[in-house]
């Protein structure tokens, strides 16, 4: 994670932050100066730190540039505040890097500094509106960022995809180059490292896309959020469920790439573990009382809404009574098991549905690698060879691009009846309306998504996937 310094006066610069703040990926650390908070977006994600002062000031300045930063941005609307501020930090720093937004034709001597001036971009952007001029690539269309260039990095979780997999709503690939040659998208096509894709479609849906594709391993709970999320009702659990759920959540919060940990508390009733509950409120984990509201669902609905959540933790009880509320929420679900999580060594893997996998399985190696878990993957659907065989090409194309030993375990009985006996597996599934619809009745089916009950005991992820 990368620190940046970001020194910001006037409505161009509040007009950048909001930019910032609306695309940045949740990658680097921001820390932003402003003389008043009225140059601050209403927009505070949590990987931004905010400070309000003249940064003319060196005694003041110096303090913040105790930090090892990445890089300064200076985006200020006086030339002398300017200068004054960008010798304070090289008195303190001489090799940051400084970016400078020159409105005054600056002339300063200085290698690691780049002043991008203001004028001259306006300049270029009106000149691409005069006719036969030409156009370059940013500023085809309407020139709103409808049109995309995104490379793939080696550990995305987009690399070895075939396109048929990769959901595009509101948005398509349109191109794909390779080693200099241009390929036009097919379903078929597998996507590999160091592929550029261009790429069209709406332009808040495409800075979501581009993070995505940027994503590694070692993320998640990201691209869904930054948070892990946990609702104690305390009229409806018993201290030993209340000290089991919450362990479990500080444990995933101590091992996953979990900015904060979100307990909310309803229905409390003042006793020792109330007090314990308490106690746990820090800067990384935020306990929350709510007094009045006594409905779970319209808590945690409300809560998915209004908090930066990407993994809710809930016992097996509370998921199968609320599926529904928590299938809306479009969040991965994280199911208790009835062994402790300290038990948990393999991630186990098996569905009937190929294309609903290889969605799946960025999250999968990244959650895997987090924990620490053995994967094993599980084919069971002797009427699908094809669609075997790419899965399992799949996911050993992603276990040599990660570093990640994988155990594909083919077999045409069940695997459900194997696994249901063992207490040591967390168990991957697509969170789709099967999952939600299944009932009593679904003893009877083959359909691997709606016994999710069977291992009802063990714990369970619930992945999200597009329909």
């Amino acid at each position: 994670m990368k620190k940046i310094l970001i020194i910001a006066d006037g409505i161009l610069a509040k007009q950048f932050l909001e930019r910032v703040m609306d695309t940045e990926a949740g990658e680097n650390s921001y820390t932003v100066v402003t003389y008043k908070e009225e140059t601050l977006p209403k927009k505070r994600p949590e990987n931004f730190k905010f400070f309000e002062f003249d940064p003319t000031s060196f005694e003041k300045l110096a303090i913040i540039l105790n930090e090892q930063f990445f890089q300064v941005m200076l985006i200020l609307s006086n030339e002398l505040d300017v200068m004054a501020t960008y010798q304070n930090i090289r008195k303190v720093d001489s090799k940051v890097r400084i970016i400078l937004m020159d409105r005054w034709n600056l002339e300063i001597d200085d290698k690691r500094l780049l002043m991008v001036n203001s004028r001259d971009i306006l300049a270029s952007r009106f000149t691409d509106h005069l006719p036969n001029t030409p156009i370059v690539a940013q500023n085809i269309g309407l020139g709103i960022g409808e049109i995309m260039e995104v490379s793939v990095p080696i550990g995305s979780s987009y690399a070895y995809r075939h396109l048929a997999s990769i959901e595009q709503d509101k948005w398509r690939i349109a191109a794909v180059y390779r080693t200099n040659t241009l390929l036009l998208p097919r379903p078929t096509l597998m996507l590999l490292p160091n592929d550029l894709l261009i790429i069209i479609g709406d332009p808040k849906v495409l800075q979501s896309v581009f993070r995505s594709v940027k994503r590694e391993l070692g993320q998640f709970p990201s691209p869904f959020g930054s948070s892990i999320y946990c609702l104690i009702d305390m009229l409806r659990l018993k201290d030993r469920a209340i000290d089991e759920l919450l362990n479990d959540a500080l444990l995933l919060h101590s091992k996953l790439n979990s900015k904060k940990l979100h307990v909310k508390v309803i229905n409390p009733t003042y006793s020792k573990t109330f007090e314990k509950i308490k106690s746990y409120h820090n800067n990384h984990i935020n306990v929350m009382i709510d007094y009045f509201e006594t409905n779970p669902r319209k808590v945690m609905r409300d809560d998915a809404q209004n908090f930066d959540i990407g993994l809710i933790v809930v016992m097996n009880t509370f998921f199968q009574n609320h599926r529904q509320m928590l299938f809306n929420t479009k969040l991965p679900i994280f199911k208790m098991g009835e062994k402790g999580f300290s038990s948990l060594s393999e991630a186990i893997v098996l569905s009937n549905d190929a294309e609903e996998i290889e969605k799946e399985s960025s999250v999968i190696f990244d959650v895997a690698k987090q924990l620490s878990l053995d994967i094993k993957l599980y084919t069971y659907d002797p009427d699908a060879q094809k669609d075997k065989n790419s899965v399992i090409e799949h996911f050993e194309s992603l276990s040599k691009l990660f570093g990640r030993d994988i155990d594909v375990i083919q077999s045409e009985k069940n695997p459900l009846l194997k696994l249901k006996n063992k207490d040591n597996i967390l168990q991957f599934l697509p969170f789709n309306r099967k999952i939600i619809e299944s009932n009593f009745l679904s003893i009877f089916s083959t359909d691997l998504d709606k016994l999710h009950f069977k291992l009802a005991n063990n714990y369970q992820l619930f992945i999200p996937i597009n329909e």
